[in-house]
Parts: C-alpha cells; sequence; structure tokens
C-alpha cells in the first residue's frame, strides 16, 4: 500500500504544471493577483496549441518566481476568450495589474517567451547598487545597457530612462548613481555604456560601447543603442531575428550551442568575424550573424541547403530587397573560401539563387505552369495580361479553384494577348513585388506595367474572373463560347437537379 501511495505521490509530482489555469468563474479575481502575467488561450484539439504547450511549460518553470504563465481552455470557458477577443488558437495576451496590454507576437518558443518577460518584470531599468549586481547584470547571455549619472534627478537620467522605456522589449536597461561601478571596468565619467554578452567575448571588438554624444536625448541614446547592440557578428536566434532580418544579412549556419559547447561555437564564430571584419574596415556595408543550423532548418532550405550535413558551417546571404547567394564553395578553417565568397558578392559576379521547380518540358495546357526559373519569361512578358494564381499543393481551397481555373482558361484560349498561369508558392521563390502570404493568391500583371501587378479580390467563378479581365486586360478579351452541344447537356443537367 506504501508503495502504491509512494508512486502515486511522484505520478502527481511528474504531472505537476507551473502553467496557473484560469476559468470564467475565477479568471477576474486571480488576473488582477499579479503584476504581469502571459495568458494562453487555447482550445485543447488545436495543433498549433500542442506544439506551444511544451515550450511553455518550460518556459513558465524558469520564469517561477519571476512572471508567472496561465492558460485559458477556450472550449470550457467562452466568457473569458470572447470578453478578450479571442477569435484564433494560441492567442497570448500580457495582462499588467489585471488589465489587457496588449498581445505577446514574440517567439513561441521556451528561450523568446522567457527572454521577452524578462526584459518586462519589473521597471525598464533596473538600479544597481553594488559590484555583485553590476556583475551579476552584464553576466546575462543577452547585451546589456548602463547608464551611470551622478545625480539621479539629473536631465541626462530622465532622458536614458525614457530610452529604456521604448526599447524594454528588445534590450536590458540598468542605472546607477556609484561612479565605483563603472570605473571598476575601467570607464570613468558619467556616461551611457554598452556591455556586450560575456559569452560572445571575442578579439575583434570591443567588449563594451561608450555613448559619445555631448548632449543626451532619448532618440540619440535610442540611435546609439541600436547601431551598436548586434556587434560585428552576433548569434541569430528566434528572439532576435526579427532585428537582423530587412537588411542585407550574411548568415553563417553551424551547430551553435552557447549552452553546451561555447568554445565550439565561437571557434567558427571568430573565424566568421575575422573575414567580416575585413570587409567592413574597407567600407562594404553588409550586416553578418551565425545561427543553429537546426534551428533555422527552414532558413537552411529556402537555399537548397542541408541542414543535416557535415560539421562545418554553411554560408548564404538574403538581401533586404530578397535576393539570395549561396556559398558553394566548402567553408575552409583559413576563411579563404569565405573571403572569396565575399569578394565575388561585392564585385557583383555571384549568380542570385533561386528555389525553382525545373521548367516544365512541355507546357501546352491551358493553365501554363510557372517556376521561379520561368517567371520572367511567362509573367513578365511584357506585352501579355497575366492572371496568375500561387497556390499550394495542400491548399483545400486550392484544389477547389482548380477546375474553375481550367476552365477560365479554356474560354480564353483563343485569346493571344492573355496568359492564365499557376505557380507552386512552395516550391519556388515568389519574386518581389508580389507578397504572398495565404492560399490561393492571385494577381494581375497588366502588359507594360509588370512591376506594378494587382492582386486579385474578386470573386471565384468563371464569371467572376471573366468580368474582371474584360474591366483590367489591355485589349479586347477573346472569350471561347461553349458549343451548342456542350450547352445544351449542361442546361440538361440543371433541369434534371
Amino acid at each position: 500500500m506504501l508503495r502504491l501511495i509512494f508512486l502515486a505521490a511522484l505520478a502527481g509530482l511528474a504531472m505537476a504544471s507551473d502553467v496557473l489555469e484560469f476559468t470564467d468563474d475565477d479568471f477576474e479575481s486571480k488576473i488582477g493577483d499579479h503584476e504581469l502575467i502571459l495568458v494562453e488561450f487555447f482550445a485543447p484539439w488545436c495543433g498549433h496549441c500542442k506544439r506551444l504547450a511544451p515550450e511553455y511549460e518550460a518556459a513558465a518553470t524558469r520564469l517561477k518566481g519571476i512572471v508567472p504563465l496561465a492558460k485559458v481552455d477556450c472550449t470550457a470557458n467562452s466568457n473569458a476568450c470572447s470578453k478578450y477577443g479571442v477569435s484564433g488558437y494560441p492567442t497570448l495576451k500580457i495582462f499588467r495589474d489585471g488589465e489587457e496590454s496588449g498581445p505577446y507576437d514574440g517567439p513561441r518558443s521556451a528561450d523568446g517567451i522567457v527572454s521577452f518577460l524578462k526584459k518586462q518584470a519589473g521597471p525598464s531599468s533596473v538600479q544597481l547598487h553594488t559590484e555583485e549586481d553590476f556583475l551579476k547584470f552584464i553576466a546575462d547571455q543577452d547585451a546589456s545597457v548602463i547608464g551611470y549619472f551622478a545625480d539621479d534627478k539629473s536631465t541626462a537620467q530622465a532622458e536614458f530612462m525614457k530610452a529604456a522605456s521604448a526599447l524594454r522589449d528588445n534590450y536590458r536597461f540598468a542605472q546607477t548613481n556609484s561612479e565605483a561601478l563603472l570605473q571598476g571596468q575601467g570607464i570613468d565619467g558619467e556616461g551611457i555604456v554598452l556591455f556586450r554578452p560575456p559569452r560572445l567575448s571575442n578579439k575583434f571588438e570591443d567588449s563594451f560601447v561608450k555613448f559619445t554624444e555631448d548632449q543626451f536625448t532619448s532618440s540619440k541614446i535610442k540611435k546609439f543603442i541600436q547601431d551598436n547592440i548586434l556587434g560585428i557578428c552576433p548569434h541569430m536566434t528566434d528572439d532576435n531575428k526579427d532585428q537582423l532580418r530587412g537588411k542585407d544579412l550574411l548568415v553563417a549556419y553551424f551547430d551553435v550551442d552557447y549552452d553546451k559547447n561555447p568554445k565550439g561555437s565561437n571557434y567558427w564564430r571568430n573565424r566568421v568575424m575575422k573575414v567580416a571584419k575585413s570587409f567592413l574596415d574597407q567600407g562594404k556595408k553588409l550586416s553578418f550573424a551565425v545561427a543553429n543550423r537546426n534551428a533555422f532548418s527552414h532558413d537552411l532550405s529556402e537555399f537548397g541547403l542541408d541542414s543535416s550535413s557535415g560539421d562545418l558551417p554553411v554560408v548564404a546571404i538574403r538581401t533586404a530587397k530578397g535576393d539570395k547567394y549561396v556559398m558553394t564553395e566548402e567553408f575552409s578553417r583559413d576563411g579563404q573560401a569565405l573571403e572569396r565568397f565575399l569578394q565575388d558578392y561585392f564585385d557583383g559576379s555571384l549568380k542570385r539563387y533561386l528555389k525553382s521547380e525545373p521548367i516544365p518540358k512541355s507546357n501546352d495546357e491551358p493553365v501554363k505552369v510557372v517556376v521561379a526559373e520561368n517567371f520572367d519569361s511567362i509573367v513578365n512578358e511584357d506585352g501579355k495580361d497575366v492572371l496568375i494564381e500561387f497556390y499550394a499543393p495542400w491548399c483545400g481551397h486550392c484544389k477547389n479553384l482548380e477546375p474553375k481555373y481550367k476552365e477560365l482558361a479554356e474560354k480564353l484560349s483563343n485569346d493571344p494577348n492573355v496568359v492564365i498561369a499557376k505557380m507552386d508558392a512552395t516550391a519556388n521563390d515568389v519574386p518581389s513585388p508580389y507578397e504572398v502570404s495565404g492560399f490561393p493568391t492571385i494577381y494581375f500583371s497588366p502588359a507594360g506595367h509588370k512591376t506594378s501587378p494587382k492582386k486579385y479580390e474578386g470573386g471565384r467563378e468563371v464569371s467572376d474572373f471573366i468580368s474582371y479581365l474584360k474591366k483590367e486586360a489591355s485589349n479586347p478579351l477573346v472569350v471561347q463560347e461553349e458549343s451548342k452541344k456542350k450547352k445544351k447537356k449542361k442546361d440538361e443537367e440543371k433541369s434534371e437537379l
């Protein structure tokens, strides 16, 4: 009996969760007990919720005693979910002192949730009093921004606090009125200092950067931080990837793991940094980063690279415009292969990488098949009006559209000026300025205006497409009429219904 009780107790401990559970009955009374709390509104059947569950649980455990995490099952507690406008799952919202503060739109990983909420907890900038406080703060895995001001009522400190409040979602801030703390790091005088994470320490850049402007204004402080926070070659993670993307960026993908293998992680990173610094010193414009190949396996597939092949870094560049370049030569320990790749990139002699299916050997069907490699020759042919559907093979709406889209193409098969086309957007790069975020997405590319395609927002019946094209086509539309025999058969089928 005692053994059974002991096993039951162990099972209970194994199932214990650090995620709080709220219901319609207690949501309003419990939410106000917490200065800051993250709440997940979910449904048990939701696949995305199931994938989030272990990450959310891990984050709750790591944040225990700092910021609580809670969840609400919307299938059993519709009142709370309805009150806060939950329309999809999972929805994550931040609450402060019982009031909704805003959505959580950060990474859906334990690391991302923990990093974000640690920055949200407490004041936007913490006060440092002792050397122990100071050393503990700058030892974090993220960069630290510390302001030293002799007078805590000074305008300079007030401007620093404004910048901290504005940027608290992304960066860590602290302030001190003790001159000795910064002097211990060899830094004299009032000012703001950005400390890089100790784990990323290297010989190619200083471990800290000091704000050098004469005037302390929140706008100048924010610019200083954003210009310097990442350094020459940061470790790209789910938490900071949005700060890196959107600019011309080279990433070296390998087994980056600063928890289990910091020495090995820095071994390859330092080789990237050495080459990066030589080009940056020449005034070349490019950002650099390293990333874990498994965590960013989707990125690698977009470059046609294999996340499971070998121990050497693989390297690729994505520009702000979306152009992609892949280093095909094997990464060398002396860095010369990377140097050659970068030199070719800056010389403009690299060929862009396109993720593309093979060009069809025959393309005689009414609906023309477009892949990345023949996009220009079909869609961007200047003398043709083109209606193109971007689809996914697994998309139910796309499958429903297919027979109607084919019928449309057949009706217009005699029009020499109009092309009806389709492209698998999961297997091919979609070029700019086309934007595809759901399926099917349809665009009209008018003759003579290929840089300004129009997104089609109309109905999806054949008659809807015909009406649209009659208005938008550059030339009068040539519509093939149905044969009398075919029309009679359709009419008979309708009358039988």
